[in-house]
């Protein structure tokens, strides 16, 4: 684009075929930027139909042919991110801010990914938990992969190569369905990947084998739709004609209507006879036990009330322990499960000084490897809900984690609940937490912006 200068001496040149600065011949100079440009035109369509990796090649065929082209350089920056590979995305911008630092869009997609701090989190978490995926892949734990890699898209739901190794894992587990519906989501960001069509192909084969094997188990079914239901039944079963089908039912009916005639009416009058007297005498008989019995019963009311009373003063310190050892309960059964998300809602109500040594001592290795995770998926969530500026519930998410710890993620935790409290007009409770920052990291842009929260009021 714009200005053209000598690849050799650095002279701005304009139609001249020879430098006036060097002498040197500049035709292949110029075709290859024409080459260059092509490619660039050509990767432009190629992103404009959603067919992303055609466009990383042609974009990359593009900077052979011209390092400097910056507008190639940064469209494929934006390819790379759309495809949830953020790290290749900000190498390009950095080097194409590097080369044009001034009016660059690069330099203002650095910035905005460099402000948006919690993003910047996210995206590393992403590739640890990929990685550990990987890790996982290699170990042959394909369910904790999978599990890794619900984490990983909800984190980053437009990485491709996540959708793509989920629908591998898929594939091996045979849940084919599934390894489609991972496939479809990696072809709505990349419509035209190779890979993807490869998978895709294969399993499309598998479920037609699969098919084929169903086919000649049902052989002898017939099936056929009715509505959305799939009727299925077996092939000797031949349908009546409507005339055969009322002819069964009026006999039916007549059969029916016999058997109640002389089966069952009689039988039931004598019995309803029989049953009047005897409720006449036991009605009797009941009145004067009755009237015993009550008295009885005054008796034990009173005798039990008393009990109540006396268990209830014994029993002011059972509540506590009871509960703790049912979340233990709670929050070990879902460990067992590996949804450690559940299971620290659980362990972090547990309170430790109501229950015996031996409670605590299954509970603190336990507690050890949840916390770390919970907490985890309890910031991002609470910092989700600070950024849809729903500050209720995200006042109740960060105060969890800054009862645990007022020093998570170096103190953004108190920082953010806070900034909640403040949002949601309760300047009072935040004023404690500003204050924890002012005094416990001084010096930071944290408690710059802290101190200028307070003094504002």
């Amino acid at each position: 684009g714009g200005h053209m200068n000598c690849y050799r001496c650095g002279t701005e040149i304009d139609h001249q075929w020879i430098c006036p600065g060097c002498n040197a011949d500049l035709s292949v100079f110029k075709k290859a930027l024409v080459y260059s440009n092509l490619f660039y035109n050509e990767g432009l369509e190629k992103a404009g139909v959603r067919d992303l990796s055609g466009a990383i090649v042609s974009l990359k065929n593009s900077l052979k042919f011209n390092k400097y082209n910056i507008q190639a350089r940064n469209l494929l920056g934006l390819v790379y991110y759309e495809m949830g590979e953020v790290v290749d995305a900000l190498s390009e911008w950095v080097i194409s801010s590097n080369y044009q630092p001034e009016d660059n869009l690069a330099v203002q997609y650095i910035e905005e990914i460099r402000y948006d701090r919690a993003h910047l989190k996210e995206c590393n978490q992403t590739i640890k938990k990929y990685n550990q995926a990987l890790l996982y892949c290699q170990q042959e734990s394909r369910d904790l992969a999978i599990i890794q890699l619900k984490k990983v898209l909800s984190l980053n739901p437009k990485l491709v190569k996540a959708h793509q190794l989920m629908a591998l894992l898929y594939i091996q587990e045979d849940k084919l369905e599934q390894a489609k519906k991972a496939l479809r989501n990696a072809g709505k960001i990349d419509a035209n990947n190779t890979l993807t069509l490869h998978y895709l192909k294969e399993v499309n084969h598998r479920l037609k084998m699969k098919n084929k094997d169903k086919k000649s188990k049902d052989d002898d079914l017939l099936s056929y739709k009715s509505g959305n239901e799939m009727i299925i039944m077996p092939k000797r079963f031949t349908e009546f004609s409507l005339g055969s089908a009322l002819l069964y039912l009026v006999i039916g009916l007549a059969i029916g209507a016999a058997v109640i005639g002389f089966l069952v009416v009689p039988g039931v009058r004598k019995d309803a006879q029989k049953e009047v007297n005897q409720n006449l005498i036991s009605a009797n008989d009941t009145i004067s036990s009755q009237s015993q019995t009550i008295n009885r019963l005054e008796q034990q009311i009173a005798q039990l009330q008393q009990q109540i009373e006396d268990m209830n003063a014994a029993q002011e310190e059972e509540p506590e322990e009871v509960t703790s050892y049912e979340l233990l309960i709670l929050g070990y059964a879902a460990y067992g499960e590996e949804d450690f998300i559940t299971a620290g809602e659980y362990l972090s109500m547990v309170d430790v000084d109501h229950i015996s040594q031996e409670a605590l001592e299954m509970f603190e290795p336990i507690w050890e490897e949840v916390a770390p995770v919970y907490y985890e998926d309890l910031y991002e969530k609470a910092y989700l809900y600070y950024d849809t500026a729903n500050y209720k519930d995200a006042i109740t998410g960060f105060a969890k984690i800054v009862a645990y710890d007022p020093d998570y993620s170096e103190g953004y935790a108190t920082y953010y609940l806070a900034q909640s409290y403040r949002k949601n007009d309760n300047m009072d409770a935040a004023r404690e937490y500003y204050q924890y920052i002012i005094d416990n990291y001084p010096n930071t842009e944290l408690a710059r912006t802290a101190e200028n929260y307070i003094n504002e009021e």
